[in-house]
């Protein structure tokens, strides 16, 4: 091609055309021509033709002439043979007035470009004066309606395609309130029945014997244990085994039948209040109601208004029934489980969506020191977080701390450990950060409604407590709540230490084996 042609003046360049030898679509390959040497060069070429041999002089007889056909050795040679001529390109005459650039025209499509100026005034046309047609960009048809329903049927059906795709996005859309519905329809029930209930009875009277039957057939109340003294039946309220716990004394018959009113001890686990309140309010009309086909005849004035005997109830754990010493210690679980699960769900999600997944790959470590890196961070985060609510909970709304820390703080650490693994499981799954937050938030909105926080758990039927069982936040609220309002040691708390270890183990096991250990 030789040396460019030197700069000239800046010549009006159309679309698609372009000043260089052989660019763009200005001229077909077939029908490119060269261009002349330099005066030096041509000098340079015309004496070394003098130098020549005779028998390579341009007088003698050319070769015998070959297959018409492009000639390997030189692409731009025209077709038939044709010899090429080589002169400079041709220039266009300047127009007297600058033309103003033409703007684009509006509604191109994605072929239109905007021409560049030339850098060099010549331009190159066809050996024999014919222009190639300038390039013309497609345009777009575009309607100037404010609203096209082919338009729209492409947009909606590009959505259900995207929709059908995203496989978990659409399962969550139509799983959460379908298990919001059978939640709210089946398991929760704000007026608890059959409530577990602790009898002492030390009267074996046939008085005695009717107030039993009208605590069982009052729906409210359900005969599970007969401790023999007060302390058995103090250990079973502690314990939470029992919600409720009556004491007939000895000698009810003898002071009914003088018209003394005797009086009946009825113990509640008030550490939650919404439980109990309903089968404490019914305890006078029960008795009422019990004891009235017996107090009739010679017996009648002894039934005086409104009962027979004294009801006297004891709120354990919290006199007054105030809501916050329910509600403060559960939402020590509830913030912890939100947040730990979001955080570490989104560990490994991130890595792979930062493209630093690849590093940690790289890394010789094993699948367990992964999990085990990733989560201490968040074990310390999580610890923060129990500290600034604990002391929130003493400054400002004043509960009570009457058992051991070290109990507590037990059951803290491994009720966080057990909240990561579940975020590093769903990690392992997702392959974005937006499926993580989704499984994160299915898995959250369970453990809220089934664990006791919002809603009685003795109030659900047996398969909702069932599955509330397997959910950590279940048996930490326990904990934390015994601890802190009814003072449980380690020996009290231990049966709802070991199913979370259980949960631990199960989850960190599943972690560990789901951590992929390659990019696909």
């Amino acid at each position: 091609m030789g040396r460019n042609p030197p700069a000239r003046r800046r010549g009006h360049d159309r679309l698609g055309q372009h000043p260089l030898h052989g660019r763009s679509r200005a001229l077909p390959s077939h029908r490119l021509h060269g261009l002349r040497p330099p005066a030096g060069e041509r000098l340079r070429r015309r004496r070394h033709q003098e130098r020549r041999p005779r028998h390579l002089a341009p007088g003698r007889p050319a070769r015998a002439p070959q297959r018409p056909g492009p000639h390997p050795g030189n692409p731009a040679q025209r077709r038939q043979d044709y010899p090429v001529r080589r002169h400079l390109a041709r220039q266009r005459p300047q127009c007297r007035r600058p033309r103003s650039p033409a703007p684009p025209p509006s509604g191109l499509g994605t072929h239109h470009r905007t021409a560049r100026p030339a850098q060099f005034g010549g331009r190159l046309h066809p050996p024999h004066g014919r222009r190639p047609r300038p390039l013309r960009p497609r345009r777009t048809v575009m309607t100037h309606a404010p609203l096209s329903f082919g338009r729209l049927w492409a947009v909606l059906l590009k959505e259900f395609i995207q929709m059908k795709r995203d496989r978990l996005t659409f399962a969550m859309m139509i799983g959460i309130p379908v298990m919001q519905l059978f939640l709210f329809g089946y398991a929760i029930n704000t007026d608890p029945k059959h409530l577990p209930t602790a009898l002492l009875v030390r009267d074996n009277s046939a008085f005695a014997r009717a107030i039993v039957s009208g605590l069982e057939t009052s729906g409210y109340f359900r005969i599970t244990a007969h401790p023999s003294d007060p302390a058995t039946l103090d250990r079973l309220l502690a314990q939470g085994t029992v919600q409720f716990g009556l004491e007939i004394p000895p000698d009810f018959s003898r002071k009914l039948l003088r018209g003394e009113r005797p009086a009946l001890l009825m113990m509640a686990d008030a550490t939650d209040p919404a439980a109990t309140g309903n089968a404490l309010n019914a305890m006078d009309r029960i008795t009422t109601s019990a004891l009235a086909p017996l107090l009739q005849g010679s017996l009648a004035p002894l039934a005086p208004t409104p009962s027979a005997a004294d009801v006297r109830l004891q709120r354990r754990y919290n006199p007054e029934g105030l809501s916050h010493y329910n509600v403060v210690p559960g939402l020590v679980g509830t913030i912890l489980t939100m947040t730990m699960i979001i955080m570490t769900s989104l560990a490994v999600t991130r890595e792979q969506e930062r493209g630093t997944m690849e590093t940690l790959l790289a890394m010789p470590v094993h699948p367990l020191e992964v999990m085990l890196g990733k989560l201490a961070p968040f074990i310390l985060v999580g610890a923060l977080q129990v500290i600034v609510i604990l002391l929130a909970a003493r400054l400002l709304f004043q509960v009570p701390m009457l058992g051991p820390a070290p109990v507590l703080a037990l059951g803290l650490l491994i009720f966080i450990t057990a909240n990561l693994a579940v975020g590093f499981l769903f990690s392992t799954l997702a392959r974005t950060q937006l499926q993580a937050m989704q499984m994160s938030f299915f898995f959250f909105l369970p453990s809220i409604l089934m664990s006791g926080f919002m809603f009685p758990f003795r109030g659900m039927p047996i398969w909702a407590q069932a599955l509330g069982e397997i959910l950590p936040l279940t048996h930490f609220l326990r904990i934390v709540r015994g601890v802190m309002l009814k003072g449980t040691g380690l020996a009290e708390a231990w049966p709802d230490l070991w199913p979370l270890l259980l949960f631990l183990l199960a989850v960190s096991t599943l972690a560990v084996k789901r951590y992929r250990r390659t990019l696909d």
